[in-house]
């Protein structure tokens, strides 16, 4: 049998991604205990922030699992980091994870993609196209919980006085679809990562994200071994 070849390899990935990461309708977060798994879906938009504090809690979850979460507000993802971090939980993606998802997701104690045939991906906003050593530090330890302040008003803005004529001050002025995606493919000799930077223009189709070399989502911190 003939091999496929590279460019063939390459469109295969590119409708991969575009398929994988088509969001569908957006839906309020569920939460779904499954023995000391608790598995987190939709958008984290603050709805079930109590239920979740509390079930981190009991003592009884281990894990948390982000599954196709395709974002939320900055409000609400330091509010489940803030309750992931207190509880010293592990944190696991099957499926999309972005934005509020993402930040929620690096506050766990160990934070890992989930084993299976699905590709897996987790999209961090970043308001510019960082630099490789902005990407070497970004995302580990407070740093990752600080970038948090890029989206929302800071203290200085928000101590000027407002004209009655002035726009109200955006929450959150992150994009959803722009930012640094690292994915992780299965293959049948192992999964294959790879790291892009999405400017927004790209929509949904992240295959015509800018691939990213030396971005190893473990050396970077985002994914822990």
């Amino acid at each position: 049998m003939k091999p496929p070849s590279f460019s063939g390899w390459v469109l295969s990935l590119a409708s991969c991604l575009a398929c994988v990461f088509a969001a569908p309708a957006a839906s309020a977060a569920e939460l779904d205990l499954q023995g000391s798994r608790l598995v987190v879906s939709g958008m984290l938009d603050g709805t079930a922030i109590k239920e979740f504090t509390d079930q981190l809690g009991s003592g009884t979850v281990h894990t948390v699992v982000f599954e196709d979460s395709f974002g939320g507000t900055a409000e609400a993802a330091g509010a489940y980091a803030d309750a992931i971090r207190a509880s010293g939980v592990q944190t696991e993606i099957r499926g999309q994870c972005m934005a509020a998802c993402a930040y929620a997701f690096l506050a766990g104690k160990t934070h890992r993609f989930g084993y299976g045939l699905q590709v897996n991906g987790i999209l961090l906003p970043v308001a510019s196209r960082p630099t490789a050593a902005e990407l070497a530090i970004r995302w580990r330890g407070d740093e990752a919980h600080k970038t948090l302040a890029d989206f929302t008003p800071t203290a200085t803005s928000a101590a000027k006085p407002v004209e009655a004529s002035a726009p109200p001050v955006v929450k959150d002025n992150w994009q959803p679809d722009h930012g640094v995606l690292f994915t992780a493919s299965p293959t049948l000799f192992g999964r294959i990562y790879n790291t892009y930077y999405c400017d927004g223009t790209q929509g949904r189709d992240f295959s015509k994200c800018e691939r990213l070399a030396d971005a190893d989502p473990y050396k970077l911190g985002v994914l822990t071994p």
